[in-house]
């Protein structure tokens, strides 16, 4: 398979302006700002099949298309690179390895709704990759792609690299412009929706890395060529973030259908030390995990992942092997969760921490029977009654591993001891 987001990643000094320009950056941009009307771009996007890579999985081409062309205000796009979903490092590897790739990606989605400020919006930890990113935008300032009057258009754009300071909330696109406007992480209800008020109340684009690093290949090969990879509903390519008891951990470039067992015992060359899959979380740790024996028919698309009961999410998958503990796993999980919680909204500001210490109670030997159901009833109470989808990503992972793996709780409850790790 050709690729298209890793295509440029193995290139020899692939993070400078002269490498990307050596195979064919900024070619994209030259087409859409000599070629191509905005409403021309949203289209091919359109076309293209192209969708939110960050997790939602929504049209990108239909998510511009909401921006109101008549807006008296500024319109702003926001490239969210808060990269933070537990077990999901795709975004970092592009910011490190073809930064001018988001740039360019940038500013054609600017370029498409009318925005002049643009803004990168990274994750706090991520320090090397803010300098990588930071020199990136000044070399393009300095060629002419950012600035006044870009390539002799006429357009102008600036773009600003944010650092967030830590807070996975700001993941979500609502919390994330909240946080850049400098208040709290707080998401925000919709509607509305930020395509009509955003950034300080304006039309705003936000998408992820890996959406906006998409752009430039679909410019300049065409959405015909885009669409024709992958299945009729998820088209083109997806980055898949490897991790866990696997021989080949790594990012992975897959198209889209691909089976999934295929690819983690043939492309990722299975569980190691001749042990076995256990479990395997496909999209992170907010996603449902799915038993060894659930992945048979499963292909890796949003639409098959979704069938089997968990989703594609960011593609951060994590394999788990015959020595792991699923209440530990779990009470980890949750763990995470309690402690990024905002706080905003009850259920899951006091849900998140109930589930957390019902799970360490198991895992420690004070289990009670009734602790299984309680955690059950506890998650579906939190399940659609937040703000934000963060409620739905903690509650989902505790609901699934109560299920999945039931009796393993049951043992740890009758036992009370770690049933795992005292066989191993």
């Amino acid at each position: 398979m050709e690729k298209i987001l890793l295509r440029n990643v193995d290139a020899p000094e692939s993070h400078t302006l002269a490498a990307y320009r050596s195979r064919g950056g900024y070619r994209a941009l030259e087409k859409v700002a000599r070629e191509m009307s905005p409403a021309r771009v949203i289209e091919e996007v359109k076309a293209s099949g192209l969708r939110g890579r960050g997790g939602a999985g929504f049209p990108t081409g239909m998510k511009w298309g909401f921006v109101p062309k008549d807006s008296p205000k500024p319109k702003y796009v926001v490239c969210n690179a808060d990269e933070s979903e537990p077990g999901t490092f795709k975004d970092r590897l592009l910011i490190e390895k073809d930064p001018h790739a988001i740039i360019e990606g940038t500013i054609i989605a600017a370029y498409s709704i009318g925005s002049h400020t643009a803004f990168i919006y990274i994750r706090g930890e991520l320090a090397y990759a803010s300098q990588v990113l930071q020199k990136a935008i000044d070399e393009s300032y300095q060629a002419g792609y950012l600035g006044k009057s870009i390539l002799g258009t006429g357009y102008d754009l600036d773009v600003v690299l944010h650092r967030g300071a830590g807070a996975y909330i700001c993941g979500e696109e609502t919390g994330l412009l909240s946080s850049l406007e400098g208040g709290k992480g707080w998401p925000k209800v919709k509607p509305p929706f930020p395509a009509t008020h955003g950034l300080f109340g304006c039309p705003t684009v936000v998408n992820n890395v890996e959406t906006l690093a998409a752009l430039p290949w679909i410019i300049d090969q065409g959405a015909a060529q885009y669409a024709a990879l992958g299945t009729e509903k998820s088209k083109g390519t997806k980055l898949f973030s490897v991790s866990g008891h696997i021989r080949k951990p790594g990012v992975y470039e897959v198209e889209m259908g691909y089976p999934f067992k295929r690819f983690l015992e043939e492309d990722c060359g299975g569980v190691p030390n001749g042990r076995h899959l256990k479990g395997v979380i496909p999209g992170g740790a907010s996603m449902p995990v799915l038993r060894a024996d659930e992945i048979g028919e499963v292909r890796m698309d949003y639409e098959s992942f979704q069938a089997a009961g968990t989703m594609l999410g960011s593609g951060g998958v994590i394999v788990m092997d015959e020595t792991t503990c699923m209440v530990k796993a779990a009470w980890n999980i949750a763990r995470f969760f309690a402690h990024e919680s905002c706080g905003q909204c009850s259920p899951c500001r006091e849900g998140c921490h109930w589930m957390e210490k019902i799970f360490w109670r198991v895992e420690n030997g004070q289990g009670e029977s009734a602790d299984l159901d309680l955690i059950l009833n506890i998650s579906g109470n939190i399940m659609g009654n937040t703000i934000c989808p963060f409620g739905d990503a903690a509650a989902m992972p505790a609901a699934a591993f109560i299920k999945k793996y039931r009796a393993e709780f049951e043992a740890h409850i009758a036992e009370k001891r770690c049933v795992i790790s005292a066989s191993g």
